[in-house]
């Protein structure tokens, strides 16, 4: 799917390899910690990607940071992590204006559910969404882009396991919503996004993460959608070894990086 090399249209540099308890404050955690946790993931990472006959290059960690500081999210750029996912656009502009110069040394990516009403925001704050689910969206992206002269990339996201309780396209309309969605001005689908149901067997999440690869390499062989047509944005702290053997380009990573109340 990928060859370790990037699209030259999209805004990210090298990738950076660098979970549901709710809480409502913000985190620190001990530097030691950190550093020693970023390194087990890194292992993990790595590890996955030698079964599947990967390169490190193949794959970016975006440490998901909803429930971390601003001072915290700075220490990461010690550790070599540069992606950072964010699900509420409120938080996220309050840590940028912390962080001041220091935020533009990150990517961000935004990871919960979009309201129409704060597509313009959102598309001016972070580099990659996540959660293009809906026609009506993908609209007020396409507004955005024009008033901010920026083309904005995007992800679709799928509900490929079905859950009432999970946002995302239906899998028998990705296509053709790929479809209408590559032909609005501004907007650039670069790949999938899922979030396959929290258990504590990974395995069990395999099938999800597999319909997405092929839900993508569908996409793929029947639009022909050019280079910058290359994420898969699944897997997050308890199943991101298996999503990487199946194919993922983008893991979102809390839990195991901050500690169990910080799962995204």
């Amino acid at each position: 799917m990928s060859n370790g090399q990037l699209w030259k249209g999209f805004p990210w540099g090298r990738r950076s390899i660098t979970g549901k308890r709710k809480s409502c404050r913000m985190l620190g955690v001990n530097n030691v910690a950190l550093a020693e946790n970023i390194a087990a993931v890194r292992a993990r990472i790595n590890e996955a990607l030698a079964v599947a006959g990967r390169h490190p290059a193949d794959l970016t960690l975006v440490a998901v940071t909803k429930y971390v500081d601003a001072l915290t999210i700075k220490e990461l750029l010690a550790h070599g992590v540069e992606h950072i996912g964010e699900n509420r656009l409120q938080e996220a502009v309050r840590k940028q204006a912390v962080l001041g110069d220091f935020k533009n040394r990150f990517k961000w990516h935004f990871i919960g559910s979009l309201q129409t009403n704060k597509a313009r925001q959102v598309a001016a704050k972070f580099d990659l969404i996540h959660s293009l689910d809906r026609m009506n969206l993908a609209e007020a992206l396409q507004k955005a882009s024009q008033k901010l002269n920026k083309e904005i990339p995007v992800l679709i996201q799928v509900n490929v396991s079905g859950e009432q309780t999970k946002h995302g396209v239906d899998p028998a309309e990705v296509g053709a919503f790929y479809a209408e969605v590559r032909k609005l001005p501004g907007l650039c689908p670069v790949g999938l996004m899922t979030m396959a149901p929290y258990t504590e067997d990974p395995e069990t999440s395999r099938p999800v993460f597999r319909e997405l690869r092929l839900l993508f390499e569908r996409i793929k062989r029947d639009y022909n959608p050019g280079p910058q047509w290359r994420e898969l944005s699944m897997g997050m702290s308890n199943d991101y070894v298996v999503a990487i053997e199946e194919g993922a380009t983008i893991v979102r990573i809390g839990s195991a990086i901050f500690g169990a109340e910080t799962e995204g």
